[in-house]
């Protein structure tokens, strides 16, 4: 996956630590106060797979991870414990749970940043509008306009949002 912006977007205070499946499910029911039973209930699922996640034995069909994303307010990659490094396929951020965009029903869209996907639209309707934008706002004493224009003219095309489509 696509990390050029990372050393523009890194925040080296942060620490990720990753954790399994189990782990995720388990802590985010507890900082909640539910019993296995409350959420089994809440998912429609039995106490006992519940059990079975937060032992690790099996993990959520992709209904119930869909369910859960919603019912605890992450993405469903941070319930499987962040095994990929998200980045929006617009502008090239590196996603996570506060900054990822949503669907008009409330469920996270994976693919892109909350600034360039917003209430089922897309911000940008060119690339020429984004890089003018991210021109203006990311240029600094390191990167001046025309090193910011440049490095964003050669990656974003990468990016799925700005990919041609193959004739």
């Amino acid at each position: 996956m696509l990390c050029f912006l990372l050393r523009l977007w890194y925040n080296p205070g942060k620490v990720v630590i990753n954790m399994d499946t189990k782990e995720v499910l388990l802590e985010l029911r507890t900082k909640r106060g539910l019993s296995q039973e409350q959420l089994a209930e809440q998912v429609h699922v039995t106490r006992q797979a519940v059990s079975r996640w937060e032992t690790g034995e099996t993990v959520p069909n992709t209904e119930t991870l869909k369910l859960l994303s919603r019912l605890f307010d992450v993405s469903i990659n941070t319930l499987l414990g962040s095994p990929r490094q998200l980045i929006c396929q617009c502008c090239g951020m590196p996603l996570e749970d506060a900054n990822i965009s949503r669907e008009p029903d409330g469920t996270f869209n994976e693919e892109y940043c909350k600034w360039c996907y917003t209430d089922g639209k897309f911000v940008y309707t060119s690339l020429e509008e984004l890089l003018n934008f991210l021109e203006s706002h990311m240029s600094n004493e390191a990167w001046s306009p025309e090193q910011v224009r440049a490095y964003f003219e050669a990656q974003l095309p990468k990016l799925n949002y700005w990919k041609q489509p193959e004739t």
